[in-house]
This record gives C-alpha cells, structure tokens and sequence, in this order.
C-alpha cells in the first residue's frame, strides 16, 4: 500500500494506491505541528491497522524546511570559513533589489559576527596547500563552540570542492550533540558565496526537518517513510535530515513530478505532451514548463538568498485561492500575497475568516457550489463569503458581482505574467503547449489563463486536486551529485572527466543501494553545465561526448538568447544523475457511459445558465461543451464559454477552444 502526502499552507492531501485502485482525501493542515494532520487522515481513511503491521508505504512532500526558512525560524547556527571570509553571507554579491533606491532598507544578516569563526587553513584555486589547520585553530573553535552553544554548525571552506580533508578535519571536531555539515557535502561546486548560503541553510534548518521528520517516523513505525526531494526525487527520510536545504521545494516537486508523468501518458506517437502547468493551491501558485523530462536549475532562491543545489525549475508567486484581496492607499484593489492560510481560511470556511479571498469570490460567482465543496464533507458559508466580498465592493463604489470578478480578474494577470516568465521570457512560445493546471483551485481558472496566453489547449488532469500527492508516488528514488571542473573544453581531460562521472556515479549508486534499491533498476544520467569563457552563467546539456555537448550548448544559447557566440565553451560543472523508477500505480481505465447528463443548471452571476456535472458521473470520451462546472470531491472546473471539453480514456479532462 502506497500513500503519497502533500503538506499544503492550507489543505493536507492523501492519494492512497492499492490493490490498483487510487484513493484520494484531503484535511485541512496543522501548521504548528504537520505531522498531527498526516495522521489524522490516516485514521479518516481507516489506515491505522496496516500502518501497525508495517503495510503503508508513505511517501511525503513537507513545507517545514520552507516556512522554518521563510519565516527565519531556524536554529542557532555558527558558520566556520577561511580567515578573511567571516564577512562572506553577509556581503554576498552585492546586488541591488532596487537599482535606483539610494537607501534601500538593510537586510539581516544570515549569521550574526559573533558566530562567524574563521580559521587559518588555505587551499589555492588549483587545489595546492598554502597552509595549514592548526591546532590553536581547533582550540579555539572547541572553545567558541562551548561558550556559543549552537544548535548546528556549518563549515565553509575555499576551495573545498579540489580537496575536503580540512572540512572533514573541522567536523570531526564539532560535539555529536550538535547537528553539522560541510560545503563539500551539501554543494562541492565552486562559488564561494553561493556554496556558503547552501551549506548554512543546511545547517540552519537540519535540526528543525530532522525532529519534524523523527516525530513523523515514530507516529507512522513501523511502516517506512520517503521524503520528496526538490529535484522531482524521492530520498529515505533517514537520509533526508542531513540534506534539508534539498528539500526545500518538496511538495511543489510533488505536482512536476505527477504533471511529467501525464505528459508521458498523454502525449502521442511515443512523444511527450509539453506542458506549462500551473499549480494553485491556498497559498501560492506554482508554474513551470515541462518539454520531455523535467527541468532543473541550480538558479533557484528563497526569498532574499539564493538555493544553489538542483531543484525544479519553477516560478512561485503569492496567487491562490486563499490569497486575501485587498484596497491601497492609492484605492487601487490588490490580490496577495497576503493569505488566509487554514486557520482561519476564507470566510466562506466557516471558520472565522473576515478578509475577501479568491476562494470567496469564486464562492459569490456561483463557481464553486455548496453542495459539492470537497464532496459534501466541507459546509461552504456563502453568506459570510458575500459579506467579505462586499467589504471590498463598497469603497470602490462596485456592485458585489463586479468585485468578486474583479477579484479574480486580478489573480489570473498575476498567473499569466508569472507563466509568461518561464515561456516567453525563455524564448518559447506558449501556443506550442498545453495548459496543464492542478491544485485545489486551479481548474476555476484555467481556461481564462489560457484565453490571456492565446492558448487554445488545456489539460485538466484525473485527481488535478491532489495533483501533488499523486506525485509522490510516480517520482524516482534519486540523488543528484555534482562536481566542479572550471575547465575550456578543448582543454579538457577526457580521462579525468570519466573519472569524476565514475566516482560520482558510484557513490550516489551505493546509496540507493542502502535505500534497498535493486543494482539493476538503478540508471545514471550525465549532464554538463557550460557557458562561454567570460560568462557568469551556465546552461546545462545532456553529455555523450565533448563535442556534441558543445553542439547543444551553442544550440540551447541561440534558443535562450538569440545568437552564439564565436569563443571557446567552458565546462563548469559535471552533474550525475542516479534514479530507480517509482512504485508507479496504475491509473484505471475509464468505462464509456452512454448518457451525459447535467445534475442540474444553475445561474451563475456573471455567465447565466451553466449546466454542474459530477465527474465521476463523465464516462471516457465524454464531451461537453462551455459553459460547465465540473465538480469532484477535491476541485471544480469552470469550463467557459466557447471551450469545448473531452474526457479521454483515463478520465483527464482534455480542454480545447475551436479557433478561426
């Protein structure tokens, strides 16, 4: 028995497989303690026997290393380094928010100067020693360490990728009882800056995700627990607590992973569909671009800092149906990225909630119906959602009506902009792909999002609503592994390059071996990142050979940028891939039904009459026509007017508008 978890700002999403069939639940979160949601909906979906004997496989996406990083609540951290650097991730790069600002407010400082310790070892750019760590450098690090007392240390040293003995020398030294990591561990690439902030999140957020993740096994024992990784893999939550700055983008990486894997079940003649996907959820809305396998960045950031290590290349903005509207002091109506998270929730929960949402304006348009919220298990308050709606209505001088739309208005301009930054900022055109969206929220606004981008196509996957869960069970166990070379290709060491692949290999192989993983199901894949001799920036290509890697890198610049350049290739980074394939369930097929019939056609405010269907009364190749509101336990789509609608074989709601 396999369950996928997703923790959410607002909802905690279950996806049960067994016995080849998919059970799906949701329960509002508990943000002071996640895991008290987590079981909870095991018991409501009557899991507690199995999870006693050991029969639950629970695979897990958790925002804990994310909120603890957001909202600065880490442990008291000390940052060792080189003498000279004890300033490094405070000076950072020195880049300016805001070009123009002449007294831009300051920001705090990641580690205090008190616990910023520099020792006198040094390695050169190439490696050589040009001293050495002393043993006064010890003495007085074991003394800063007993009168600091820190949760966790961090150790960052130049050049520390070429030769770690130092860093290993340093940790060595630090007490058991307190959590520590070494820069050549979490990220041994070069980039002093980059590779510090990594390593200090690391040890900034360990202790934190290790109790949450220690808690979370006890609760479940002696069933094994998986944790979803940033970069679209799973990792044993044993090995998980060491490497908390990776799962930073856990639960969104969830959604990718479940979206890649439609687009491989969608997608004709052996080729994938591509996809922009939007997940919208309470809180936030995630988008990325998915054109065969899924895209990774090492460019990645986290509010003011930048996250180094592979994640998926995604777009995050303040936009979901928990995102609370707003009047500035200009009189202007504004959406986010304020939210109303679980508690209290938009008022039409019932909960408390005073402040107008996205969700309580769909509510007052008559696009999300009472009788169906979260399959009839949740009561909606429309009158309460009416009220918050017309707080904002009234100093505007706008009609109820007229708000709410405007409302949601305001939170699709914001969903399109940020899905134009990962497609027509990145020289892709969105007509080429389908908008696949997933979240609770996402299908009320998808085809409006589509009508903004000119995209005449859409995606609604079967289980959109708990999308992300779904992926924790269709994701690889994986490790990505990386190494800096810093070298002009043609003046590389194909030899020494093998080697490297070899070693990295290995060693990610060896833990999946740990993990149990059978030798046989475990694949590498190699990939190099490059730029021009100059640039500060890399792209990243698949490695076969040298030259073919060059090849694709000049072609992958002209497609980013619009030229290439006529100057030598640099090879960076060497990145390793080891991955075995997911437990994937299989997703039943869906019968034809003779009849489509309406439960009934209600009046919606701004549309008029829209026939409500339930989906799981929608046979395979099904077809509707817009205006509907498609109804499940866990989302609704509003299908517009003008779009047409056909569920294939699966039971995916396949979203097209004629166009001519």
């Amino acid at each position: 028995m396999l369950l996928g978890v997703d923790t959410g700002g607002t909802f905690t999403d279950f996806v049960l497989a067994h016995g080849g069939t998919l059970r799906i639940h949701k329960a509002l979160s508990t943000p002071d303690a996640p895991e008290r949601a987590i079981l909870q909906g095991i018991a409501e979906l009557g899991l507690e026997q199995a999870l006693a004997r050991g029969e639950l496989t629970v695979i897990h996406g958790s925002t804990v290393a994310t909120n603890a990083a957001l909202e600065r609540k880490g442990a008291h951290t000390l940052y060792i380094t080189n003498r000279g650097c004890a300033d490094l991730l405070s000076i950072g790069r020195q880049t300016r928010e805001q070009l123009y600002n002449l007294q831009p407010e300051p920001r705090p400082v990641p580690v205090a100067p008190e616990d910023c310790i520099e020792v006198g070892c040094r390695l050169s750019a190439s490696g050589e020693r040009i001293s050495e760590l002393s043993e006064a450098d010890m003495t007085h690090l074991q003394a800063v360490i007993a009168e600091r007392q820190p949760a966790a240390i961090a150790i960052n040293l130049l050049y520390s990728f070429l030769d770690d003995g130092d860093e290993k020398r340093l940790q060595a030294a630090c007490p058991n009882s307190v959590f520590s990591c070494r820069s050549s561990f979490v990220l041994p690439e070069y980039r002093e800056y980059e590779r510090g902030i990594a390593t200090w999140l690391n040890a900034y957020l360990g202790p934190k995700v290790q109790g949450y993740l220690t808690r979370l096994q006890q609760g479940i024992s002696p069933s094994p627990l998986g944790v979803m990784q940033s970069s679209g893999g799973t990792i044993d939550a044993a090995q998980a607590g060491d490497r908390a700055v990776n799962l930073l983008l856990s639960g969104p990486a969830g959604g990718l992973a479940a979206a890649a894997h439609f687009a491989r079940l969608v997608g004709s003649e052996g080729e994938p569909e591509k996809l922009l996907t939007f997940d919208m959820g309470g809180t936030s809305t995630d988008v990325a671009l998915i054109d065969g396998e899924l895209q990774l960045t090492s460019e990645g950031r986290l509010g003011p800092y930048p996250v180094a290590v592979p994640m998926v290349d995604m777009h995050t903005i303040g936009a979901g149906g928990g995102s609370e509207a707003s009047i500035d002091a200009g009189g202007l109506l504004q959406v986010g990225p304020e939210s109303a998270g679980a508690h209290p929730g938009p008022a039409c929960y019932g909960k408390g909630g005073l402040r107008a949402t996205v969700t309580d304006a769909n509510a007052v348009l008559g696009r999300l119906r009472p009788e169906y919220f979260l399959g009839g298990a949740m009561a909606l308050d429309t009158p309460a959602a009416e009220q918050a709606v017309d707080a904002i209505a009234r100093p505007l001088g706008l009609t109820r009506q007229a708000a709410a739309a405007g409302i949601i208005q305001l939170a699709n301009e914001h969903m399109v902009s940020a899905l134009r930054v990962m497609s027509v900022q990145r020289g892709r055109n969105p007509r080429e792909f389908s908008l696949c969206c997933f979240g609770g929220a996402g299908g009320l606004h998808v085809c409006a999002v589509a009508d903004e981008l000119g995209m005449s196509r859409a995606l609604v996957p079967i289980h959109g609503g708990v999308l992300s869960a779904l992926g924790m069970l269709v994701a690889p166990r994986e490790r990505q592994l990386s190494r800096t070379i810093g070298t002009r290709v043609n003046e590389c060491d194909a030899s020494h390059i093998d080697q490297l692949i070899a070693e990295l290999s290995a060693e990610g192989m060896q833990q999946l071996l740990n993990e149990g993983v059978a030798r046989e199901q475990i694949q590498t894949q190699i990939n190099l990142d490059l730029r021009y001799y100059g640039q500060s920036f890399t792209l990243n290509c698949p490695f076969t050979r040298l030259t073919a890697a060059t090849e694709d890198f000049h072609r992958a610049h002209t497609q980013r940028y619009g030229h290439q350049l006529d100057i030598p290739v640099e090879l960076v980074n060497v990145r390793v891939r080891v991955s075995a394939a997911g437990q994937v369930p299989p997703l039943p097929p869906l019968n034809p039904l003779a009849q489509c019939t309406p439960e009934y056609v209600a009046q919606l405010p701004d549309i008029g009459a829209t026939p409500v269907y339930w989906r799981d009364k929608l046979g395979a190749y099904a077809k509707l026509a817009g205006p509907a509101l498609i109804c499940e336990q866990v989302s609704t789509t509003l299908l517009a007017p003008g779009w047409q609608a056909e569920v294939d074989g699966l039971g995916n709601l396949r979203l097209h508008k004629p166009t001519g």
